[in-house]
């Protein structure tokens, strides 16, 4: 059979021929084809959802099967590297037009699996659910396990911490003002840039050491930096204090394309989110993994819940109900 569409090869073949280019991970004992998965299990184990709606977080001009495939594991797997656990498997759940090409949806299978196998070795995609609909939408989840460790929440924050980012900040805000743009030569020029939107690559296996080091509060960069920090000063009752000079290195990473395009990249930095870098917290006795980037300090609570360089910074970044 050629490149037919969903239509014409009819659910069973369609999800046969998507399966079928998924492998079993460490955790599985039966993958997909029954009524639901079977995962090994020995201690607590972290569950998280996340959707992505296509012309709200996505475009199909933009990006292929394949970007979102590993797009929509990247962000999930995320999720439990920000709780300092590892993740098993995941079940992904997709909405599709009946007129989609097989070729796009074995592509989006390819992007699963390829994330999985460079992010995080041995999980698995191991279930899911497709429905045909007016657009495509999809939602993942994902479990993780602690392996005998306590989670890292974001409420744990002390007064004295240090604040510390391991992974890019701004790049896959930089990379979408380059698709937004329209302008082919500096996307063709800052592809980099492009992909780290596209095809995210968050450190997922930072989040274990992290915890192994003591972090007190983690959470991923997907929102934005500032408006994740005021996560965390939120939720622990405190204020995160950031160094500007401590970002100059984020923003020298940005400084080419920013200037292809007129704009200050210290903007991205502070209020791009999508990088899915993690943003955490340690005692300041704690040594920190050498993957991590100090940027600032924990201070106690003030009027605002982010200072940068002890001034107010505004609180903007994506909200995943407006858009903006």
């Amino acid at each position: 059979m050629n490149d037919l569409s969903l239509a014409e090869l009819g659910e069973i073949e369609s999800l046969r021929r998507t399966v079928s280019r998924l492998k079993s991970g460490e955790q599985t004992i039966v993958g997909s084809g029954d009524d639901a998965a079977v995962v090994a299990a020995t201690d607590s184990f972290l569950v998280s959802t996340d959707t992505l709606v296509e012309n709200h977080d996505f475009k199909l001009d933009w990006s292929s099967g394949f970007d979102l495939g590993f797009k929509s594991v990247a962000s999930n797997l995320a999720d439990i590297a920000a709780m300092g656990a590892k993740p098993t498997v995941l079940v992904v759940a997709m909405v599709v037009p009946k007129t989609t090409k097989i070729s796009w949806l074995e592509s989006f299978a390819d992007g699963l699996q390829a994330a999985c196998d460079q992010l995080s070795p041995g999980s698995a995609i191991v279930g899911g659910d497709l429905a045909s609909g007016d657009q495509v939408v999809i939602s993942v989840t994902v479990h993780g396990k602690l392996d005998g460790l306590e989670p890292v929440l974001r409420s744990g924050a002390k007064v004295g911490d240090v604040v510390a980012v391991c992974g890019p900040l701004g790049k896959a805000a930089c990379g979408l003002a380059l698709l937004q743009s329209g302008n082919q030569d500096l996307i063709r020029s800052y592809d980099d840039w492009v992909n780290a939107q596209l095809r995210p690559a968050p450190p997922i296996d930072q989040g274990v050491v992290a915890n192994q080091a003591g972090a007190s509060s983690m959470l991923d960069v997907s929102d934005g930096l500032v408006r994740d920090l005021g996560r965390i000063a939120k939720a622990s009752n405190v204020t995160l204090e950031i160094d500007r000079s401590q970002l100059s290195g984020y923003e020298a990473m940005l400084d080419l394309p920013a200037q292809g395009l007129g704009v200050d990249p210290l903007g991205w930095v502070l209020q791009g989110g999508e990088d899915h870098s993690l943003l955490a917290t340690f005692p300041a006795s704690a040594t920190l993994p050498r993957s991590f980037k100090i940027i600032g300090k924990v201070v106690a609570k003030t009027a605002q819940d982010v200072l940068l360089d002890g001034q107010p910074v505004a609180d903007t970044g994506w909200d995943s109900i407006s858009g903006k």
